[in-house]
């Protein structure tokens, strides 16, 4: 039994806050009519005292327990009516998180029990489950924050200089030969010696990791699990899975060591649900401490839920308690783990008012003037699946959006259709027809061909169709929209032509990622055409179809590794990259030279009929910066093209600086005016001094 004694407390902070003298606890729920504390031995097994949490000051229930320390393993138990068709699913027989836990321990045993309702009832969640959850679910631990962080300092590489590299924490250096074995799919592997070599030396600033707040690896199927991690369960508290020996310091230890490199930590987190779901869903933390306060019930029937992520029930942002917790989590990130941004899932799930968006829902208020939030990456993902869920470009100054019309329009380009110039030219000189407004910037564009939803970039040239079989939903998962094309064959092939008509497009595709204005974003294995073979949607696949397999990478894979270093170690060299603000196609200097222009392959800069040939395939643009111009022509036709140099004031000769198919001779210097072969499926850069 545990001696302690017990007092009132205080309401804040909320979570548990340790004092060195003992721990105090406090809990939102403002329908609650009784909270219980229940304390643990340190395995989590035995209950060793249950505390009765009388005081409730404005919804806060709070108590403060003397003589608990770091360490101690806690729940809670909310009591109150249970009436779901009225919104209301208190049920004191699940032992609950703390939604401020900074650390959790144990792993979701699916069993009956975790279930609020009884799942045997022909009632279902009508019903009422008298089943103790208490062995089958992770429960919460008392932290200290005492780590050490020296003299870190976070980069603060600017939008106009990054370039971003979506990850998987486990999956990318799970089977990395190099990583110790007992780092292999943790934190500290992507702090390893070799994993951080490989990162300078590719020339990425930042790693943007899939989810890593603790969540639900629920079982999707028999043999698949929630491998991405989209189903977040604690918002503070680091993926259990990702830590060796449970030790939260690693992921600390991790972003201090990245830091030191100059790395970037953006983190993907989903605060639009959690791993609850909807009223069938499991009990474990959110619904049983305050379901109507929590989520985002449906206004015509309270027993159900508002759903605008396809997850289950929106977590209910509005109400101010629960914008709090999202608040205060984002804000524990930056402060005590120091990262350096957030791409938001969903984004627009957090900004309603109601079920409209708007710029000035609480969420997107409260992120604007929050002090520590604004001086770190807020990337929104701006779409989710309810009314008026399509809010690209609509984020307020300051946010960074994923541009998925850029994404599909390189597709759509690089696979040979028709129509696609005038919007190409747009997406490749920043969008400012979707974010140039209210004085945002061309960083504003999160420029990505792929991520982790989707196809990746080997399968993108490799497959016209989707292949989720393996997800055990018939293959009706997924996107069909891939905008994707196989060369002439499906899947693996030696076919030597169809081989070289991937590479072509895969390089291609690749240099107009980094000679695009905007922010570049790439998925971690592209650059060594790494596969998913063909499944587009690996959000349950736990093996080697989303690791990285990095002893199955061949000598092609590293020429194409290489030569991806290449484009972002030249994108990083050259200053017009560095540029902040849209352009307007106007005279710049004394010269003439434009800030932008678009030009074709007689020479002679585009016209209005020109942007309406229907077949066009190729486009050049012509961008000046103080002392150079930079010209970079686009060729998705499948034959070589002549084309016509322009014959601009002052300018000779012209240095080819990029030639993506590794046809055309790069020391050629050829003339302005003078007429070049531009090889199929390619993309060559230029440069000259003026």
């Amino acid at each position: 039994m545990l001696s302690v004694k017990i007092r009132s407390g205080k309401a804040y902070p909320l979570g548990a806050t340790y004092d060195g003298k003992g721990v105090n606890f406090a809990l939102f729920s403002a329908h609650a009519e009784k909270v219980e504390l229940c304390l643990f031995d340190r395995s989590g097994t035995e209950e060793q005292l249950r505390v009765a949490i009388t005081e409730n000051d404005h919804n806060i229930w709070h108590a403060y327990v003397q003589g608990l320390e770091p360490g101690q393993v806690y729940g809670y138990r909310v009591y109150g009516p249970y009436d779901p068709l009225n919104g209301k699913r208190f049920n004191p027989n699940k032992l609950l998180l703390d939604p401020y836990a900074r650390k959790v321990t144990g792993k979701l045993i699916w069993h009956k029990a975790i279930f609020g309702y009884d799942l045997d009832s022909p009632d279902k969640d009508l019903s009422f489950s008298e089943l103790d959850s208490a062995p089958y679910v992770p429960k919460s631990i008392v932290t200290a924050n005492d780590f050490n962080w020296d003299d870190d300092e976070h980069p603060s590489c600017p939008f106009s200089e990054s370039v971003i590299y979506e990850l998987h924490p486990k999956g990318f250096t799970l089977l990395h030969p190099r990583v110790e074995d007992m780092s292999r799919g943790k934190f500290s592997g992507l702090a390893s010696k070799s994993i951080l070599n490989y990162l300078k030396w590719l020339g990425v600033t930042a790693v943007e990791l899939l989810p890593s707040q603790a969540f639900f690896r629920d079982k999707v199927g028999r043999d698949n699990v929630n491998y991405w991690g989209y189903e977040t369960l604690a918002f503070f508290a680091p993926e259990p899975s990702y830590l060796t020996n449970g030790k939260i310091d690693e992921f600390k230890s991790m972003v201090k060591t990245l830091h030191k490199h100059g790395l970037e930590v953006i983190m993907d987190v989903v605060y639009n649900h959690t791993g609850e779901g909807n009223q069938l869903g499991p009990t474990l933390c959110y619904r049983g401490i305050d379901n109507e306060s929590y989520y985002t019930l449906d206004k015509d029937n309270r027993r159900f839920y508002y759903d605008s992520t396809g997850c289950g029930a929106s977590f209910n942002v509005q109400n101010p308690y629960v914008l709090t917790l999202v608040m205060d989590s984002l804000r524990y990130w930056v402060e005590e783990m120091h990262v350096d941004g957030f791409r938001l899932d969903l984004a627009p799930s957090l900004s309603r008012v109601g079920t409209n968006f708007t710029q000035n829902s609480g969420f997107l208020l409260a992120a604007r003037q929050d002090e520590v939030l604004r001086k770190i990456k807020m990337i929104a993902e701006p779409w989710d699946i309810g009314m008026g869920g399509y809010q690209i470009g609509a984020y307020p100054p300051g946010w960074a959006e994923w541009n998925d019309k850029f994404r599909d329009v390189v597709r759509r380009f690089w696979r040979g259709d028709e129509h696609q110039i005038g919007e190409m030219a747009s997406r490749i000189s920043g969008s400012s027809d979707v974010f140039g407004y209210n004085n945002r910037n061309l960083w504003s564009s999160i420029n990505f061909i792929t991520a982790h939803d989707g196809f990746n970039l080997h399968d993108l040239v490799s497959y016209d169709h989707k292949h989720n079989e393996a997800n055990g939903e018939s293959n009706c998962d997924g996107s069909n929209a891939n905008w994707s094309w196989n060369s002439g064959l499906e899947g693996m092939t030696e076919d030597t032509k169809v081989n070289e008509n991937r590479l072509m497009r895969a390089r291609a595709m690749m240099a107009t990622l980094m000679l695009s204005f905007g922010t570049p974003m790439m998925f971690a294995g592209d650059e060594f055409a790494n596969t998913q073979f063909g499944n587009n949607n690996p959000y349950c696949q736990d093996n080697i179809i989303t690791w990285i397999v990095w002893e199955a990478i061949t000598m092609q894979d590293r020429h194409f590794a290489r030569y991806v270093r290449s484009l972002i170690k030249l994108r990083h060299r050259l200053n017009v990259f560095k540029n902040e603000h849209f352009f307007d196609g106007l005279p710049v200097n004394k010269k003439g030279f434009k800030d932008l222009a678009w030009y074709t392959e007689n020479g002679t800069e585009f016209s209005g009929g020109d942007w309406n040939i229907s077949d066009r395939r190729s486009l050049a643009y012509l961008t000046y910066v103080p002392g150079r111009l930079f010209f970079v022509i686009f060729n998705a036709d499948s034959k070589e093209i002549a084309w016509k140099l322009p014959l601009l004031k002052r300018t000779k000769k012209w240095k080819t600086i990029l030639d993506s198919s590794g046809k055309f001779n790069l020391r050629i210097k050829p003339e302005a005016g003078k007429i070049i072969k531009v090889p199929a499926w390619s993309v060559l850069a230029m440069e000259i001094t003026v």
